[in-house]
């Protein structure tokens, strides 16, 4: 059984059980997984671009988007619409094997694993966490890279609160740090 799933057979009357929610529409739910990588040395070298952009997609299984600077700032020097990193967002099917990828495989291969912080969230129900390495992902062919970038990934989810989106992470498989 897939996580996407899961949700939708167990999670979902679970949750709506837990919430005292009268609607299957008012359980929380994941919107989208955005996953990014900063490239300041982008605006020097154009080739990174592609090689990153190429290990994005094969973590993500989709093509990455290139994110430019909106403003230039002279202490980095760096200049208005110079690329500055890649962003891939993953919704339905996408997000929820991702998900599953990540927290049955990737984040367990991290080194001194112990969970992930519970104080990742934005107060809007958002959850964030970096990953200082690529090549935890099994995808990535070590012998390929040439220097180790880690990465940003966010997850968007309905949840009007902190607590309804860790429950509902919790519910996933979100491997948590104990508090």
């Amino acid at each position: 059984m897939t996580l996407l799933e899961k949700y939708r057979k167990e999670i979902v009357p679970e949750l709506k059980k837990e919430l005292g929610v009268k609607s299957v529409m008012a359980v929380p739910r994941v919107v989208k997984v955005v996953v990014s990588v900063g490239l300041k040395e982008a605006k020097d070298d154009k080739k990174i671009i592609d090689v990153v952009g190429e290990q994005l997609e094969i973590i993500t299984g989709q093509k990455p988007k290139l994110t430019r600077a909106k403003r230039s700032i002279a202490g980095f020097k760096l200049g208005k619409g110079q690329p500055i990193g890649l962003v891939v967002t993953l919704r339905g099917e996408r997000a929820f094997a991702f998900l599953e990828k990540l927290f049955k495989i990737v984040l367990p291969r991290v080194r001194d694993f112990s969970g992930v912080s519970p104080y990742g969230f934005d107060g809007q129900g958002n959850y964030s966490l970096g990953i200082s390495e690529q090549i935890v992902f099994s995808e990535i062919d070590f012998s390929k890279i040439d220097k180790v970038r880690g990465l940003e990934i966010t997850i968007v989810t309905s949840a009007k609160n902190d607590e309804e989106a860790k429950l509902l992470l919790i519910k996933l498989g979100m491997p948590f740090a104990k508090e």
